[in-house]
């Protein structure tokens, strides 16, 4: 088995994954929606207008609550859960990785370190399945979506935070802090549609995010591979124009969402410490749309992903039928 064909997930984790991705994109629609509601006026009357988006913001907020707890449970009483836990600790190769690679950027070395070199021809065993980059995403995921899910619980009622801490500043600040926390992991959000739609090896999707490990063969053909088989993939026409365009997008969302959120007042930035009293730049208005367009390319790469998953589970009972029809004929069984 290698780095570049094997499983990420188990069948668990994979449906785990599509849903939390379902769930905070809907969060980031009705989110953005309240917070930029002129510039995206379009995807507030899509969703039933003011009042029709909080509704939406607030089931999407519950069902994050409810992903969480499921999934800190499953961490803790699934002995693959606990495994799964124990394999995104950080370890001593994880700092090595990371000082030799920045040591890498400024050429003071030749190459990166070996746990950073997922697909560079290694296998499975050589190289780790997650390298420090896929630890600190998991990490950076999990506090973010943990502190937005008690921010937001407390913003649910603000007359308990002002009872709480007997200040209207309380309030605010918790409202402050949950939408620049969500402007925060909206950019790691679209980094990450990006790397795992648009790497080179996998364009246009990353089916081992979708498809889980049980369901991935441990090698192809005959005899066990060399290598990743990396140098036997053909780079898709479409890649460089395709990845250029989606990665200009991502820049251009990201520098306008945050310009955004310092210039429109009242949410998240209230109106006294707003920096110009709300934008009325028609090219800012561009680029927060061009923004909640990668979000909703996101959304589409994610339920392509899901698609594929059943055309793959598909295919595999299609050729379990057809080895049952094969011995039923008086042939033998293919060998497991």
């Amino acid at each position: 088995m290698t780095n570049l064909d094997h499983g990420k997930f188990t069948r668990v984790t994979t449906v785990f994954h599509s849903l939390l991705a379902l769930d905070v994109f809907f969060l980031f629609f009705t989110g953005y929606g309240i917070m930029f509601n002129d510039e995206l006026w379009w995807l507030v009357s899509l969703m039933g207008g003011t009042a029709g988006v909080a509704a939406v913001h607030r089931v999407a907020g519950a069902g994050l609550v409810a992903l969480v707890v499921f999934w800190i449970v499953l961490q803790v009483v699934s002995p693959t859960g606990r495994s799964n836990f124990r394999e995104i600790l950080p370890e001593r190769g994880d700092i090595e990785a990371f000082v030799q690679d920045i040591r890498f950027m400024l050429g003071r070395v030749d190459e990166r370190h070996p746990n950073a070199r997922q697909f560079a021809g290694h296998t499975a065993d050589e190289v780790p399945l997650l390298s420090y980059v896929g630890k600190g995403v998991v990490f950076i995921f999990a506090i973010e979506l943990t502190l937005l899910t008690i921010s937001g619980l407390l913003i649910w009622s603000k007359t308990g935070i002002m009872e709480l801490f007997a200040t209207k500043a309380a309030a605010m600040a918790f409202v402050v802090f949950h939408g620049l926390l969500g402007v925060i992991m909206l950019m790691g959000v679209m980094f990450h549609i990006y790397e795992h739609g648009f790497h080179p090896a996998f364009y246009p999707i990353e089916t081992k995010a979708f498809i889980p490990r049980s369901m991935v063969p441990e090698h192809h053909g005959d005899g066990e591979p060399e290598g990743t088989g990396i140098g036997n993939l053909s780079l898709s026409p479409s890649w460089r124009w395709a990845s250029t365009v989606v990665g200009s997008f991502v820049v251009i969302g990201i520098v306008s969402v945050l310009l955004g959120s310092l210039f429109d007042e009242g949410y998240p930035v209230p109106r006294e410490l707003a920096v110009g009293g709300g934008p009325t730049n028609l090219l800012l208005t561009v680029g927060i749309n061009i923004g909640i367009f990668v979000l909703l390319f996101g959304l589409v790469l994610s339920m392509y992903g899901n698609v594929l998953r059943v055309r793959w589970e598909r295919e595999l009972e299609k050729e379990v039928s057809e080895d049952g029809r094969t011995a039923t004929d008086g042939g033998e069984p293919a060998e497991d």
